[in-house]
């Protein structure tokens, strides 16, 4: 788009070049990320489309605009999505016990001590609720977190693993052995809750996971390469995926990025059989931008509606009890959204007071991010939509979203919709 057009949209011509510039010089220039597809949307129209480097760096594969994603956990707000429109059915309701879903967690307790052959629980304060899974204050919690006993357990019996973890029911069968971080309410962690919303759409549509997705979200919306697999046909425009340093740890090594999932043998080349509603879809700039701006539309796109704009307005607000921010409610050793001022919703991080973040940003914008550095803001204030796609594992490595947060934001020449 050119300098007039910008201008229209409330935009720097020269503030937006700079994003690309940024991106090439510290990142994809020096070999750290193979390479990037970045796009800014702002007021119905696209004003920044930058694709970097390549997809592939072994085969010399370059990026393009339709490369293909590992999009991690930003499948979870895709689950959300579908959970919530199963609320607006009123098939399910956010405040029903899970139990009445997964009978076998009727009396899940909260580790008191112990190790996994012998745990010791006490009763739970209040049962596990269904908003506490969109939020993720069920007291679950990742293996990889690596921060308590109940990890190990997790870790010991593969829960939430996207290539070792069984079958979404064999999941839930583990989770009813475990006991939880804490009662359900209590704090936030990080988690397999959003496996778990998973599990529940297909229970309570009648529907596998995978075909709701597909049938209610994926094909209304005309997002065709989004899927838990890569099809033979689409494997020429499958990113390879790189890791540096320790998975989950802040630690970058010296040697740099090294190849952790090649597009060739990548477990993503077959249908799994963990269906992961909270990691495992892949996808492209073209359909991740279609969902995000369905969302910033209160819920419709081109005259599709999965959403009314009540329940979108419902999802972005902060659930966290008592109002807090993430910081201070968190007990995880991981989270995408690790800074002051950011709030949980139902599906994604959202932010509750912006001066408190000290970057640039407007009440009311969510986002959320996945473990290979990918991440997208709506800000439905500014009529914007920003999305970053790249391959690098863990997304803890770099201060990039940050960066192009400030970025992005520095190159509004006109506030407002």
């Amino acid at each position: 788009m050119g300098r007039e057009g910008l201008e229209k949209q409330g935009m720097s011509y020269e503030r937006l070049a700079r994003i690309e510039r940024f991106l090439d010089e510290n990142y994809v220039g020096t070999g750290t990320l193979a390479g990037t597809v970045t796009q800014v949307w702002r007021r119905g129209e696209l004003a920044l489309n930058s694709v970097l480097g390549f997809a592939d760096r072994e085969r010399q594969t370059r990026m393009a605009e339709d490369s293909i994603f590992r999009i991690y956990s930003m499948t979870k707000p895709i689950t959300s999505v579908a959970i919530m429109m199963l609320v607006e059915e009123c098939k399910i309701a956010l405040d029903d016990p899970v139990s009445k879903y997964i009978p076998s967690w009727e009396k899940l307790g909260v580790y008191a001590g112990g190790f996994m052959e012998s745990f010791q629980t006490r009763a739970s304060a209040r049962p596990m609720r269904v908003v506490d899974l969109l939020r993720h204050t069920s007291g679950l919690t990742y293996g990889f977190q690596s921060n308590t006993n109940v990890d190990a357990a997790y870790r010991k019996l593969k829960v939430g693993e996207l290539t070792t973890a069984g079958t979404l029911d064999e999941m839930i069968e583990k989770l009813a052995t475990l006991p939880l971080e804490f009662s359900p309410g209590e704090a936030w962690n990080y988690s397999v809750s959003t496996d778990v919303l998973g599990y529940l759409v297909g229970k309570v549509s009648g529907m596998a996971f995978e075909d709701f997705l597909k049938a209610r979200i994926f094909d209304p919306l005309g997002m065709v390469d989004t899927a838990f697999y890569v099809p033979q046909e689409k494997v020429s425009r499958f990113c390879a995926c790189y890791a540096i340093g320790a998975l989950g740890s802040k630690l970058v090594s010296e040697k740099g990025p090294t190849l952790q999932d090649d597009p060739q043998t990548s477990p993503y080349r077959e249908p799994p059989s963990f269906v992961s509603g909270g990691g495992g879809l892949v996808s492209t700039a073209a359909d991740y931008m279609r969902f995000s701006r369905m969302l910033l539309r209160g819920g419709e796109l081109d005259g599709v509606r999965l959403l009314g704009p009540k329940t979108v307005e419902l999802m972005t607000a902060n659930h966290l009890p008592g109002g807090v921010d993430l910081p201070r409610l968190s007990r995880s050793m991981f989270t995408e959204a690790a800074y002051e001022g950011v709030g949980f919703g139902l599906g994604f991080a959202t932010t509750i007071a912006p001066a408190s973040t000290l970057i640039p940003g407007s009440a009311g914008d969510f986002f959320w991010g996945g473990a290979a550095s990918t991440f997208f803001w709506a800000d439905p204030r500014e009529d914007m939509i920003v999305l970053f796609l790249t391959q690098l594992l863990p997304s803890t490595a770099y201060p990039i979203r940050r960066q192009l947060r400030t970025l992005v934001y520095s190159a509004i020449t006109a506030c407002g919709t």
